[in-house]
């Protein structure tokens, strides 16, 4: 099966950018949507945004719109969620996972979780 791993959390300054990418290991992203959620203490994990594998179309929550950007590097079977223009709500730990079936803004429609990077974002 497939693992994920995620890095390029850190601290930034409100209005500052990260990158974050999410990295597949033991079997490739190939054929598979990638999303990526966010998820802060006593709140269930939330929809931020998803690459499908068709046509690498993305889809965003309205939150994040303008402001983040999923792209992927199928050759490097890494997918990356470059973040612009971030606010301290954007605080959380970001994880990123494979779509398997379902409402692609639903946790419960995805699989292989990664560990989670954390992002803190100071006012």
């Amino acid at each position: 099966q497939v693992q994920l791993t995620e890095s390029g959390g850190g601290l930034v300054q409100a209005g500052g950018s990260l990158r974050l990418s999410c990295a597949a290991s033991g079997r490739t992203f190939s054929g598979y949507g990638v999303g990526w959620f966010h998820q802060t203490p006593g709140k269930e994990r939330e929809f931020v945004g998803r690459t499908s594998w068709s046509d690498s179309s993305t889809d965003y929550a309205d939150f994040v719109k303008g402001r983040f950007t999923i792209s992927r590097d199928n050759a490097k079977d890494t997918v990356y969620l470059q973040m612009n223009s971030l606010k301290p709500d954007d605080t959380a730990v970001y994880y990123c996972a494979v779509y398997r079936y379902g409402r692609h803004y639903s946790s419960s429609s995805y699989a292989y979780w990664g560990q989670g990077t954390q992002v803190t974002v100071s006012p």
